[in-house]
């Protein structure tokens, strides 16, 4: 069993961000809500975004990859242990050795645990950090090990020029998800299939674009902002929306880990 890390080793921070702008600097939200049961006893004491991958914490590899990318903007949904995900970043973040405005990362945070005293699953937290988000942004799992993905420009300004409300990445079955989650077409539509569709299914990385748009009516019924605390899931959202064609999906084959259980962060470490 792999050993607790520190949550409050030294990160890569500077002290200003820079403005953002154009399709290509949509902002990204992170999620990093979650109490990660299944990690526990890693998770006890430490966020499970803030396990270390690889000498990082996991939801450091977003954030250098955003930055890579050009985005200028990040929001964090935090609940459980979510002071410690603030302390370690706090509203900045730079990779080393890249220190102009535009190379940095600005962020703001969504404290669900503060606010409601709970997590708001994936689309409660998505409606509750809408207004610090815009009409497109970028979406991505926190506790998700997946180095090879580019947070592309030309994916947003594909997206964009389109009506798509939702643009998934998804993966090959994982062993321990062997039936997967959504179909795709050869068209590029992701496919909310019957359980006794032979076509294959993929699995949802979790990564995504999506319009604000998709958490409106007749996609969603939590009220704007979600002042309430709804806690609702992101699954129902994406099927009624593929029902009606309005989800776009791609498929990647590069390197992606949904870090679930501490065999497999201690797989990722030994490798």
């Amino acid at each position: 069993m792999p050993t607790v890390p520190s949550c409050f080793a030294d990160s890569s921070l500077t002290t200003a961000p820079g403005p953002a702008h154009g399709w290509a600097q949509v902002p990204a939200l992170l999620l990093a809500a979650g109490r990660g049961e299944r990690m526990r006893p890693l998770t006890d004491a430490c966020p499970k975004p803030l396990l270390e991958v690889r000498g990082r914490p996991l939801l450091e590899w977003h954030l250098r990859a955003l930055v890579e990318a050009g985005v200028e903007r990040a929001v964090i949904n935090t609940a459980w242990l979510g002071e410690q995900i603030g302390h370690r970043f706090s509203d900045v973040f730079a990779v080393e050795g890249k220190r102009e405005k535009r190379e940095q990362l600005s962020i703001s945070y969504s404290h669900e645990g503060r606010d409601f005293g709970r997590a708001l699953e994936t689309a409660g937290g998505i409606a509750r950090a809408l207004p610090q988000l815009g009409p497109v942004f970028w979406l991505a799992a926190g506790d998700v090990f997946a180095p090879d993905f580019t947070f592309e420009a030309q994916a947003v300004q594909r997206f964009v020029a389109g009506d798509a409300l939702a643009h998934l990445w998804l993966v090959p079955n994982p062993p321990h998800h062997p039936r997967g989650d959504f179909g795709l077409s050869p068209e590029g539509l992701a496919l909310n299939l019957p359980a006794q569709d032979p076509r294959p299914r993929y699995t949802y990385s979790t990564i995504a674009l999506l319009r604000a748009e998709l958490f409106t009516a007749p996609w969603s019924d939590i009220a704007p902002g979600n002042p309430e605390g709804v806690a609702a899931p992101l699954a129902p959202l994406l099927r009624r929306a593929m029902d009606a064609g309005r989800v776009t999906a791609t498929l990647h084959t590069g390197r992606w880990t949904d870090v679930g259980t501490p065999e497999r962060l201690a797989e990722l470490n030994a490798g």
